[in-house]
């Protein structure tokens, strides 16, 4: 029986070792293989990269660290002899090209270098003369808060303008020959000059700007399709809004009456709504787990209780909601004092009303979100940013207005909410947040960078106008763009 077990054992022995080869090939075959496709290592940038967490969101504190470093102009050239041609040029050699290349390529734009007048000196004005001046607005709200919520336009160019290797987005490049670019980016601070300068003062100044910008040969060109004006003030740049009306307008929302923007100047096919910069510290996930149990208060709001317009709901619902225990609603504008009342109040709340004012938005409704508060928006015609890639649905509840006043619909619907939804919210609200926090350097996902993704999403759109307006006939037919729609409604399709 030995001697039958010997050939036995040698042929198990022999049948191992083959199969350790084997499996030793086959590790070794897997390990080159997965060499070969998984990504090459990154190529070393050139200077160190931003780090997130040191980006401020602060708007003096981000203008103060930007006036005091060295800016020299971008080697950008002026626009070839025939502008025309040179782009074509550009779009028939990314047409035919790699049919394999990246797609969506990076939004090109081109950034003018304006005379400082617009852009330099502005900024300046308003960081020297901030801290020093107490001018209110007519419903006494601060004259440099409300420039702080509208600086957009400061976020989005001192990103485009930093050098490449300290900007974070890379869905946007700035190009500096304009027969590359897809978009032009217009650098004047139309908000700083409208409450800093004087009434004939600032009109003067946007008359130049008008002149400087239309006289572009890449705006004649197009007549302007392709160029990004911040008008993020309702009242910023409006006397000569008429003159660039086919621009791309960077706007807070879309007012339906004509009281703000005049029928036929502003549609969401060629506009973008941006946020308001918000008033309040956002409460991180931290705060938010610190506060949870504090939120005592099931409605809150602090703001101006009579509007004009739309905001005439404000003092209906004023009425119908001001004597109810744990409901808090003040009067109260922005400023210091004011923040820290309406971070407070807002931190201690599970929703936050957001009622139409003046125009159907606000700026409550991003202090809301960053907040960790449920906002409940009353605002019939609102628009909202980003509503193309953001499901607003899942940090706010919408409400109309003829049931927000309607004897105890509003607080009963409140109660109502199970707790459970309310949970799913305020954790949405957390991942949220980002979406509406403008930062140096601006961080992805942010309010800057969906920007440059809402207008990438216009691009063919604005492309196909300017080649049709510039071949049809116009002595033969009307030539019918989107600006033919009456009003500043926005359709279903």
């Amino acid at each position: 029986m030995a001697g039958k077990q010997f050939p036995s054992l040698a042929h198990a022995r022999r049948a191992s070792s083959r199969c350790l080869l084997a499996v030793g090939a086959l590790l070794v075959f897997s390990a080159v293989y997965f060499l070969l496709l998984s990504p090459s290592p990154p190529r070393p940038v050139a200077g160190p990269l931003p780090n997130p967490s040191s980006a401020t969101t602060s708007f003096v504190a981000s203008l103060d660290r930007f006036l005091d470093s060295p800016h020299r102009p971008a080697a950008s050239s002026a626009a070839p002899g025939d502008l025309d041609a040179a782009i074509r040029r550009e779009e028939e050699a990314r047409l035919y090209g790699d049919p394999r290349g990246a797609w969506p390529a990076p939004l090109r734009v081109y950034v003018y270098e304006m005379p400082r007048k617009f852009t330099y000196d502005l900024l300046r004005l308003f960081r020297d003369s901030y801290r020093d001046t107490t001018n209110l607005t007519s419903n006494g709200s601060p004259v440099h808060r409300l420039i702080e919520q509208h600086s957009i336009d400061y976020w989005l160019w001192a990103d485009l303008i930093a050098p490449e290797s300290q900007r974070l987005l890379k869905n946007v490049i700035r190009v500096e020959q304009q027969e590359e670019a897809d978009i032009f980016y217009v650098p004047f601070f139309t908000t700083i000059s409208y409450f800093l300068l004087e009434k004939q003062e600032c009109k003067a100044l946007y008359r130049e700007a008008l002149k400087w910008v239309t006289d572009q040969p890449a705006w004649q060109r197009s007549e302007g399709r392709d160029h990004v004006i911040p008008v993020h003030h309702p009242w910023s740049f409006k006397s000569v809004r008429r003159f660039v009306k086919k621009a791309i307008w960077l706007l807070p929302d879309m007012d339906s009456t004509g009281n703000w923007y005049k029928p036929g100047q502003v549609y969401l096919e060629k506009d973008v709504i941006l946020p308001y910069v918000p008033n309040v510290d956002l409460c991180d996930y931290k705060c938010v787990s610190e506060t949870q149990s504090k939120r005592s208060t099931l409605l809150f709001f602090r703001g101006r209780l009579k509007r004009n317009a739309g905001g005439k709901i404000r003092s209906k619902l004023v009425t119908e909601l001001q004597s109810i225990e744990d409901i808090i609603i003040e009067e109260g504008s922005a400023g210091a004092k004011g923040k820290v009342a309406a971070q407070t109040g807002m931190r201690k709340s599970l929703f936050c009303l957001n009622p139409a004012g003046d125009t159907p938005s606000s700026a409550r409704l991003f202090d809301a979100i960053v907040s960790g508060c449920i906002p409940v928006i009353i605002s019939d015609e609102l628009e909202l940013p980003f509503e193309g890639i953001l499901d607003y649905s899942k940090i706010a509840l919408f409400v109309s207005s003829t049931d927000a006043v309607q004897p105890g619909w509003l607080v009963k619907y409140l109660r109502g909410i199970d707790a459970q939804r309310v949970r799913e919210m305020q954790s949405n609200l957390l991942k949220y947040s980002r979406h509406f926090l403008y930062s140096s350097p601006a961080q992805p996902l942010g309010p800057e960078d969906l920007t440059w993704r809402m207008i990438a999403g216009k691009l063919v759109n604005i492309k196909l106008h300017i080649q049709r307006s510039r071949r049809v006939v116009r002595e033969s037919r009307s030539v019918c763009t989107c600006e033919c729609r009456v009003g500043n409604t926005t359709r279903m399709l």
